[in-house]
């Protein structure tokens, strides 16, 4: 890898994790406790918002999964160690790369490991 080419794949992963960041903060409103008064909110209103809030938390879990996988390829780059598969030490294909910066395993690795 060239290295212009790492340099616009650091700069992808930094703006890919700045817009998780900056979601992970109007995500929590979401998901704050629903209360169960009944007086101030009717049953379905509240099933809303406990639907609400569990769409919110997983959605919060996978944005915290991929701002890890995201640091993980950044320590890559500064390593030297991006593009390689994590299993079989071959370069992951450019275009895999390019549809998810944060890959780790080859195509026929991750095929393989799916299995």
């Amino acid at each position: 890898m060239s290295v212009t080419d790492i340099k616009k794949i650091q700069s992808r992963l930094i703006d890919l994790r700045t817009e998780l960041e900056s979601g992970s903060a109007t995500a929590m409103d979401s998901s704050r406790v629903v209360e169960l008064d009944q007086s101030k909110v009717g049953r379905l209103s509240r099933m809303d918002a406990l639907q609400a809030q569990a769409m919110s938390l997983a959605a919060d879990q996978r944005r915290r999964v991929m701002l890890n996988d995201i640091e993980a390829a950044l320590v890559r780059l500064e390593k030297g160690e991006y593009g390689l598969c994590a299993s079989c030490s071959e370069p992951i294909a450019a275009k895999r790369l390019e549809f998810n910066p944060t890959a780790v395993l080859c195509i026929g690795c991750a095929s393989a490991a799916e299995q």
